[in-house]
C-alpha cells in the first residue's frame, strides 16, 4: 500500500452546521470520485488528522468508521485505514441552506439524508434569517454542488433575494418551504401554501372553535413568518363570523375566557401557557391554544397541544427524491390540523 498526499483533498468548514465527521468523510468520498485517491492508498492516521485539521479524536474515528460502513475504506491492524473500494454510492453534493436550527428543521434534514441514502454529499449551512450571511454563504458556495436546496426567510433584506436566487442554475435549484417572486426559470420547489393552509384546517376545527367568541393570533410585528397566514386567518373569521384580533406581544396581552389564541412562535406558546396557569381559565374549556408546527412535546404539553403544520417529514422526502430524480416541479406540501385537550 502506498502513501499518498491527502492534506489537500481535505476541506473543513468551521463555518457549516454539518457535522465535521461528515465533511471529512465527503471530502475523501469526493476525492476517490475523482480519481485523486485509489485503490490500496493508505490514509493518515487518526492522530495525523487531529493534529493537521485540529479536531477530535472522536471526530476522525466517526469519519473513517462512517466510510468504513458504505465500502469506502478498509483497515488492518496496526497498519492503519486504506482505501478499500473506489466504487463511491456519492451520485449527488447538496448544498442545503437553512434559515435557523429548529426541531422541524432537524425533521426535514434527517428526512433528506435518510431519503438520499449515502447516494449524496451534504453540506448544511444556517443564516440565521439574515439575508446578508444568505448572499454571502451562496456567493462562497463551490461550483461543484449538483443541487442547492434553500429556505428563503428572513427579518429585514429579503426584498433582493431573488436577485441572489436567480444567480443558481436553475436546474440545480431546489426552493423549499415557500415560493419567491421573481424566480425565474425551471426549478424544483416544494412549498406550503400558507394562505389557504390556514383557512382550510380552521375550518376543519370548526366544531371546537364554535364554544369560543374571539380569536387572537398572536403575529410579531418582526417575524420571518408570512404574512399569508394573516389573510388566511382574517378570511376564515369573517366568513365564519368569528370575532379576531391580530396580536403583536402576548407577553401585554389581557387573557379572557371565550378566547382561543393561534400562536406562531414557539416562545410565544410557553409564554402564554406561564400566563394562562395563573389564571383560573381552563384549557380547552374556557380558553383554546392552537399551536403552529407539530413537534413531539406538543402530544404531551397540556394533555396535548393542538397543531396546524405543515408535513415536515414529507418536506424532506419529497426533496430527496427530486434530487434523485431530477424533477423539476412544484409541489404543494401537505398540512394538517391535529386536535388536542388544548383546543
Amino acid at each position: 500500500m502506498k502513501p499518498t498526499s491527502f492534506l489537500e483533498y481535505i476541506e473543513i468548514d468551521y463555518y457549516s452546521s454539518t457535522p465535521k465527521y461528515l465533511q471529512l468523510a465527503n471530502s475523501i468520498a469526493k476525492a476517490v470520485r475523482d480519481g485523486r485517491l485509489n485503490r490500496n492508498d493508505t490514509l493518515p492516521s487518526i492522530n495525523e488528522l487531529n493534529y493537521n485539521f485540529e479536531i477530535s479524536r472522536d471526530t476522525a474515528e466517526k469519519a473513517y468508521k462512517h466510510l468504513k460502513s458504505i465500502g469506502i475504506l478498509g483497515s488492518v491492524p496496526g497498519k492503519g485505514y486504506y482505501i478499500k473500494s473506489v466504487e463511491t454510492m456519492q451520485r449527488f453534493k447538496v448544498f442545503l441552506l437553512f434559515n435557523k436550527l429548529s426541531t422541524h428543521k432537524k425533521l426535514i434534514y434527517d428526512a433528506i439524508v435518510a431519503g438520499l441514502d449515502n447516494q449524496a454529499a451534504i453540506d448544511l449551512y444556517i443564516y440565521n434569517n439574515d439575508f446578508l450571511l444568505f448572499k454571502k454563504l451562496l456567493e462562497n458556495a463551490h461550483e461543484d454542488y449538483t443541487h442547492y436546496v434553500i429556505i428563503s426567510h428572513f427579518l429585514d433584506g429579503g426584498e433582493s433575494a431573488t436577485e441572489v436566487i436567480n444567480k443558481i442554475p436553475k436546474e440545480k435549484l431546489i426552493l423549499l418551504d415557500k415560493m419567491v417572486k421573481g424566480v425565474e426559470g425551471e426549478y424544483a420547489a416544494v412549498y406550503e401554501n400558507f394562505e389557504q393552509d390556514i383557512f382550510k384546517a380552521l375550518e376543519q376545527a370548526l366544531q371546537p372553535l364554535s364554544k369560543y367568541q374571539t380569536i387572537k393570533i398572536v403575529f410579531p410585528e418582526h417575524t420571518y413568518h408570512s404574512t399569508e397566514i394573516l389573510k388566511g386567518f382574517y378570511s376564515f373569521c369573517t366568513q365564519y363570523a368569528f370575532n379576531y384580533k391580530l396580536v403583536r406581544d402576548i407577553q401585554e396581552e389581557p387573557l379572557n375566557s371565550g378566547e382561543v389564541y393561534i400562536t406562531l412562535m414557539e416562545n410565544d406558546v410557553v409564554v402564554l401557557i406561564e400566563r394562562l396557569l395563573q389564571t383560573d381559565f381552563k384549557i380547552g374549556e374556557d380558553v383554546g391554544i392552537i399551536s403552529y408546527n407539530e413537534t413531539p412535546l406538543k402530544k404531551i404539553i397540556l394533555n396535548g397541544l393542538t397543531t396546524v403544520s405543515t408535513d415536515f417529514q414529507k418536506m424532506g422526502e419529497i426533496v430527496a427524491q427530486m434530487v434523485i430524480n431530477n424533477r423539476r416541479e412544484h409541489v404543494e406540501n401537505p398540512f394538517y390540523l391535529t386536535l388536542r385537550a388544548s383546543l
